[in-house]
């Protein structure tokens, strides 16, 4: 949908309200009562044969006396006449409309959808309780209450939940630039909107309740750019099996594993919640500081020590951190608590500590340079009521500027002693929670938020796998598998396709009877692993289908016959195709780990990590998406230890867990590179000494057909198929390819290597070297939306970068703008016309409108090479510039 027709059905100047009512117990007349009251300027005209006037504005009896065509149309009535009212709305001219009807089949809803895309409709709901843009005055809902003006943005999929945001912001004088109900998602979704508010300048930070995601590709690649420049805090429901089952009865759709969401919110920059309290909490404390924190570490202030406990306790069991405080601190604090002379974080300046006191302790905190972030707490005090405290606090931080003081946030415990405290902390914008434990759980909000941003900036390390990687080799085998029906297959299957993505698997031998099991036992040596081979049974240690440290051969045929024995009592129909008998490996010293590979509804495959052994489900392992790289992979492997499936051993050796992100990332290529591939498991493998060695593996084969407007992942990968060797004028070779999030040392250094000549004419004037934050943006890029081609040549055992070219697509692929800049000492070699041709096929083959770029007059160089490519030129006389463009047809 185009982002410029989404803004302009969130702008209308005119409003008709189809099917208003007089009758209070309607949602056309509580819609018409809200558009009335909220300050519209524009025109609203409800539409009902049943009454001549709703409300004192004068009503028109069909959509087609209407006297002007209006802007958006708000549908109060009936599902059954929905079909109907949006035709005459087409046929009027109007294009925007909000369905409050809710209830609509899946029939229903699919002609709604189909009408909609004919007529060219944009289209909010159905089930939509409407939307609210109080800066326009525009309440177009049918809400109990209205909304203040703001800047968050609030997006939910469900009504109720809506009025309940609505009465607490209104309660915490919070106010919203956007507040809007997608109901059904018929036509607008959460990946439009989060597009349109991410560029808002009145929007500063995202909020979201979700069911459901449609389209999980687009919503990653939405989120993640709204979470480059504000926050995006979500909340999913579903997080348990009934949960989800509810939810997709609600809104409709299929749903994943809950592991699964809180790892695509991780990878997209965002932060989750898990209630509507700690949305609320979160909202609060992001609505009032929506910059990141400098340091994780908390000092508090509490006049009770039991509270001040409390608060500590929580910041450590969610893995917070004190702050120490300094001896000049402490020194300070104790001449003004004359009970203490060792105080210490928290501080506790006693229950009978009078408001003067309470203001000496936290000036001093608030100039203490290791005071970050301060939590205060107050509980009821005899001496002065909690009005006084708050007041002390809001003065003492008007004392200092905005940027030179800590965070800090409240807590006033105690309900009707509290409330004009924390009603004095809202009107001075200072965060305040009701109990210490609340105060924390937001305080760690913001840290998740900053560690999550900080996701997006890390730079990976650079690791070449290339040579252990043969995927074409891989495929091969793999279509020779498909090519014979074998969609199970087992280690020895397996493992033909491992080897080409540089893993590791154990010797297998097969045998197909108990007494060829016996003399491959025989040939091998002893001690033996004996495991059944049938596609029919996932576990076969569940089933007694493994037997480990056989020490002859007698032994071996004996096994496999009451193998033979036990499954057909309990699987009589299950197909049995041998056995495979491995060497046992030395497990002395070693860790067993586990890595899967599962592919989930709408978002594809996802990567487990835990340890070894039977019935492996989400609860018992990290999850990450692919495509990972080096970096990735490291939070992937932090996450299962936080999560306590992975532990720390007492071995002689530890993981070496640089290996294992590399051995994490080959799985990683491997599920980008074979769609085949449905599920893998490695499981399990033997980590000893920096060496992995698979001991058992499992791969489920189908034949991947792409769906239509699906894609498999749901991140796009490095798009290898566009690397090549160019050659340059004088003679040299080079590599043309795309930029990986590895570059961004190299990118810095080609940045450093400009002139300020080249440096003006690329961004029109005077700017300093790049930081680490915009380097990072510059390198990790998401493919889906933009493309930055860059040529290397080896350097100094190394690879230095020669010249980039980049195209950012609008998010309705219209218009691609592009700039190209070349290293200062390497110009004339032509590296401007390759970058640009790559540019501009990537563009066609993006089926991009057309691609644009600015220049300064002065640059001819670039001017000439636009015009020799098909360019047409003009200048911009007012604003000093040219404007190069050229139409694409698409490829």
């Amino acid at each position: 949908m185009s982002i410029k027709r989404i803004g302009q059905f969130f702008n209308p100047s005119s409003v008709a309200v189809i099917g208003a009512s007089s009758n209070p117990g309607r949602a056309g007349n509580v819609v018409m009562r809200n558009l009335l009251h909220g300050g519209f300027k524009g025109p609203i005209m409800p539409v009902t044969p049943k009454y001549a006037a709703v409300q004192g504005v004068l009503a028109y009896p069909t959509i087609a006396e209407l006297p002007q065509v209006p802007d958006l149309a708000v549908i109060c009535t009936n599902k059954s006449t929905l079909i109907q009212i949006l035709t005459e709305l087409a046929e009027l001219g109007c294009r925007n409309a909000i369905v409050v009807a809710a209830g609509l089949d899946k029939e229903q809803k699919t002609r709604l959808q189909a009408l909609a895309r004919e007529k060219h409709i944009t289209l909010l709901g159905s089930n939509s309780l409407g939307m609210l843009v109080p800066h326009l005055g525009l309440n177009a809902s049918f809400s109990h209450t209205t909304a203040d003006a703001g800047k968050l943005a609030f997006i939910s999929q469900s009504a109720a939940v809506c009025s309940t945001i609505l009465d607490w912001a209104n309660s915490k004088r919070i106010g919203f630039s956007y507040f809007i109900s997608l109901g059904d998602s018929l036509d607008i979704d959460f990946d439009e909107l989060l597009d349109l508010f991410g560029r808002d300048g009145k929007t500063k930070a995202i909020l979201l309740y979700i069911d459901n995601i449609k389209d999980v590709r687009r919503f990653i690649s939405a989120a993640r750019a709204a979470a480059f420049s504000k926050p995006v805090i979500a909340i999913k429901t579903g997080r348990t099996q009934a949960g989800a089952e509810a939810a997709m009865i609600h809104t409709g759709g299929s749903t994943s594993d809950d592991a699964v969401y809180d790892a695509m919110f991780q990878r997209a920059g965002m932060l989750r919640v898990t209630d509507l309290r700690e949305l609320f909490a979160a909202t609060q404390t992001l609505a009032l500081h929506p910059k990141l924190l400098q340091v994780e570490h908390l000092t508090i202030l509490t006049n009770g020590g039991g509270p001040g406990i409390m608060a500590v306790d929580t910041l450590l069991q969610r893995s917070g951190k004190l702050a120490e405080l300094s001896d000049k601190t402490i020194n300070a604090l104790n001449a003004v608590i004359p009970q203490s002379n060792h105080t210490a974080n928290p501080i506790d300046i006693f229950g009978d500590s009078a408001p003067h006191r309470y203001q000496q302790a936290l000036e001093i905190l608030l100039k203490a340079d290791e005071v970050k972030n301060l939590l205060i707490i107050h509980t009821p005090s005899a001496l002065a009521p909690s009005e006084a405290y708050a007041q002390i606090i809001a003065d003492t931080l008007a004392t200092l500027p905005k940027m030179a003081r800590p965070f800090v946030m409240t807590n006033f415990m105690g309900e009707e002693a509290a409330f004009a405290a924390r009603d004095v902390c809202v009107e001075h914008g200072i965060p305040t929670y009701r109990t210490p434990e609340g105060a924390v759980g937001a305080f760690m909000h913001l840290i998740s938020y900053r560690r999550n941003q900080k996701h997006l900036t890390q730079t990976p390390e650079s690791i070449s796998q290339d040579e252990l990687i043969h995927s074409h080799s891989a495929k091969q085998q793999i279509d020779s598998y498909l090519d014979q029906s074998l969609t199970q297959l087992s280690t020895h299957q397996a493992s033909q396709i491992l080897c080409h993505y540089g893993m590791e698997c154990i010797d297998t031998d097969i045998a197909l009877t108990p007494s060829e099991a016996k003399e491959q036992a025989q040939l091998l040596g002893f001690p033996v692993a004996l495991k059944l081979i049938s596609p029919s049974i996932p576990s076969k240690s569940e089933v007694g289908g493994v037997v480990l440290n056989l020490n002859d051969a007698d032994e071996v045929e004996q096994s496999a016959f009451a193998i033979l024995l036990r499954i057909k009592q309990a699987y009589p129909d299950a197909i049995i195709e041998g056995f495979s008998l491995q060497k046992m490996a030395p497990r002395a010293g070693s860790q067993e780990l586990r890595i899967a590979v599962k592919t989930e509804p709408d978002v594809g495959p996802v990567i487990l990590l835990g340890e070894a052994g039977t019935g492996f489900n989400f609860n018992q392992a990290a999850v990450a998406l692919p495509p990972l790289n080096m970096n990735l992979a490291k939070y992937l492997i932090a996450a299962a230890y936080d999560k306590g499936v992975l532990k720390e051993r007492l071995l002689p050796e530890k993981v070496d867990k640089y290996r294992l992100c590399a051995l994490l990332t080959r799985v990683s290529q491997l599920v980008v590179d074979q769609p085949d591939i449905q599920s893998l498991e490695l499981n399990p493998i033997l980590a000893t000494d920096g060496h992995f060695l698979i001991l058992d593996a499992s791969i489920t084969l189908q034949r991947f057909t792409p769906l239509p407007g699906r894609k498999r992942l749901a991140i796009k990968p490095y798009p290898k198929e566009w690397e090549r060797t160019v050659m340059l004028k004088n003679g040299t070779q080079a590599q043309l390819r795309p930029i990986r999030p590895e570059d961004e040392r190299n990118h810095q250094e080609f940045d450093q290597s400009l002139s300020k000549e080249d440096r003006y004419r690329r961004f029109f004037g005077e700017l300093p070297q790049f930081t680490h934050e915009q380097l990072a943006k510059m390198t990790q890029i998401d493919y889906d939306r933009e493309m930055a081609f860059i040529i290397t040549e080896p350097y100094k055992s190394a690879q230095r970068t020669l010249g980039v070219s980049r195209v950012l697509m609008d998010p309705d692929n219209l218009l691609a703008e592009f700039a190209v800049v070349v290293r200062s000492d390497c110009q004339g070699l032509g590296l401007g016309k390759l970058l640009m041709e790559a540019a501009i096929a990537y563009c066609k083959r993006q089926r991009v409108g057309a691609i644009e770029g600015i220049t300064l007059p002065e640059n001819t160089g670039m001017i000439g090479l636009a015009k020799k490519l098909g360019f047409t030129i003009s200048r911009d006389f007012e604003e000093g510039t040219v404007v190069m463009k050229m139409p694409l047809t698409g490829g």
